[in-house]
């Protein structure tokens, strides 16, 4: 039976506060991407400018942070292998909240350290996350399970979250790849304009769904019509699946709120950046 983390560590009580944010996000928003008595430190005890980046090295796993769990009502299989993983998607970040607590591999946040915290990749890990808008990239190590609210991949240390530009909005449009011990530790400017359609002008869009027939595909797309202004709009591509797309959205709060308004009509989207 899938087991839940142990109780104690800081992805735990993160989860719990995550319950109470999601009743509160509608009302009252977030304030730079954290909430309530989370956020940067008032007297930050060391430049975060002058914080090298993590250094990747082999470890052995955690004991306690790669077995199954459960998350909100979802059961999560943390990777055993992560050789080759990347994915794009939307970043956030923990701050003084959570400095001094227990990770989920047993280790203290230090929200002045190069870490973050991630659904399934194994524990430790190590991974290159670029922010896809002004091109800053940093190395963390991945030591804390989340985040498990809004389509988030990856959560960050106030410290990384700094040094990629996204404390003062909260979030940003992230590329994370996983990078093994005595791999290479950046990624070339052509690497990155090859990646992305437009370069630096990622777009992000809300997914409802892929099908093998387009009729199904437009099924959707008719049913959605009536709930939001935005376009919606059935593409396909080299894997001959139609895919029902809402966007391309304005930020991630215009995502988030589509999400929101999705998932009271019984739909599960993704947020989706090409």
């Amino acid at each position: 039976m899938a087991r839940m983390p142990v109780t104690t560590p800081v992805s735990a009580q993160r989860l719990l506060l995550s319950l109470v944010l999601a009743v509160l996000l509608a009302a009252c928003g977030s304030r730079g991407g954290y909430y309530q008595d989370d956020g940067p430190p008032r007297r930050p005890q060391v430049d975060p400018d002058t914080v090298p980046d993590a250094v990747p090295r082999r470890e052995p796993h955690s004991r306690t942070g790669n077995r199954p769990y459960q998350a909100l009502g979802k059961t999560y299989y943390p990777m055993s292998v992560a050789d080759g993983y990347r994915e794009r998607g939307v970043a956030s970040w923990y701050g003084r909240k959570f400095h001094g607590k227990r990770t989920s591999s047993g280790e203290t946040y230090n929200m002045y350290a190069m870490t973050a915290a991630h659904r399934t990749l194994p524990l430790p890990s190590y991974v290159r996350v670029q922010n896809l808008r002004n091109g800053r990239e940093v190395i963390v190590k991945v030591n804390d399970r989340g985040p498990f609210l809004h389509n988030r991949v990856i959560d960050l240390s106030y410290v990384a979250a700094h040094k990629l530009g996204i404390v003062a909005t909260g979030t940003g449009l992230v590329e994370v790849n996983v990078v093994p011990p005595g791999g290479p530790t950046s990624i070339s400017r052509a690497t990155t304009v090859a990646a992305s359609p437009r370069g630096d002008d990622p777009l992000l869009y809300v997914q409802f769904g892929a099908f093998a027939l387009r009729d199904n595909a437009e099924s959707m797309r008719r049913r959605l019509r009536g709930l939001y202004t935005q376009p919606v709009r059935v593409t396909t591509d080299r894997d001959r699946l139609y895919r029902v797309r809402l966007g391309p959205m304005s930020s991630v709060e215009a995502a988030d709120d589509a999400i929101g308004r999705a998932q009271h009509y019984g739909y599960d989207p993704l947020m989706i950046i090409e």
